[in-house]
């Protein structure tokens, strides 16, 4: 897959979002109808519960598309914005829906969670994500308070003390079965640090929000979804899409 080290040249728009994302996101925790806390209850969302239930087939699905590993894209490929906190490829994501947008191949290749995911409300994206043993995520902060980002434990390291992530000042664990749901405009890190791989899966969905917060976050969705980063992030998939089926036509 080609690659490269420098980031490609962002618009005005995304630069200004870039720039003024902190003012924008105090006005998103001002209208919010959830807590602003970096780490969330999963129960205050229900859907949480009615998807969980199903964990186990979920679990399977992500087992079977991992036995191809080396055809599950890292996500610093086929988003090159995120090459300054993930610096290797470890960090591989398989996706479902990106930014609205359904991969209809890999939809079929996980139908069991595909319906699931399909009933989660607001949901921007879902992909299964991988971190390999030894990978480390630097810390960082998410863009947008418009949405929150929804953990749901597939394959945990049985070291659990090993795998980890910090939200703010605060350290999480994830488990097999469970939510963990944070918001990523706190600023947050990810290890690794055991001898097996960490498999979760990844829902970002749009936060509950009161106007005039709901219209910026309806703005900030519609320029996202045609912007040249996920523009780039499609094309990327495509070709990520002939690696992974010449990987199932090997098998």
């Amino acid at each position: 897959m080609a690659q490269g080290n420098a980031l490609p040249k962002r618009g005005f728009v995304y630069r200004q979002l870039k720039k003024y994302r902190f003012a924008l996101n105090d006005l998103g925790a001002r209208y919010s109808l959830i807590p602003n806390d970096p780490v969330l209850d999963a129960q205050q969302f229900d859907w949480t519960s009615r998807v969980a239930r199903h964990w186990q087939a979920i679990r399977d699905e992500a087992l079977a598309i991992y036995a191809h590993r080396d055809a599950i894209p890292p996500l610093r490929r086929i988003s090159p914005d995120h090459r300054r906190i993930a610096g290797d490829d470890r960090w591989r994501s398989f996706f479902l829906i990106g930014y609205g947008n359904e991969v209809p191949e890999n939809m079929a290749r996980a139908p069991r969670t595909a319906e699931l995911v399909r009933q989660i409300p607001r949901l921007n994206s879902a992909f299964f994500s991988i971190l390999a043993p030894g990978a480390h995520i630097v810390r960082h902060r998410g863009v947008s308070k418009s949405f929150f980002t929804a953990h749901l434990g597939l394959g945990v390291p049985a070291d659990r003390q090993a795998c980890r992530m910090q939200v703010d000042d605060r350290t999480v664990h994830w488990a097999n079965g469970e939510w963990t749901i944070f918001d990523d405009t706190y600023e947050h890190e990810v290890w690794n640090d055991s001898d097996e791989p960490r498999i979760i899966l990844l829902c970002q969905v749009g936060r509950p929000l009161r106007a005039p917060g709901s219209w910026m976050a309806a703005a900030f969705d519609w320029y996202i979804k045609r912007s040249p980063f996920v523009a780039e992030a499609k094309r990327e998939m495509r070709q990520w899409e002939d690696a992974m089926q010449d990987a199932e036509n090997r098998a």
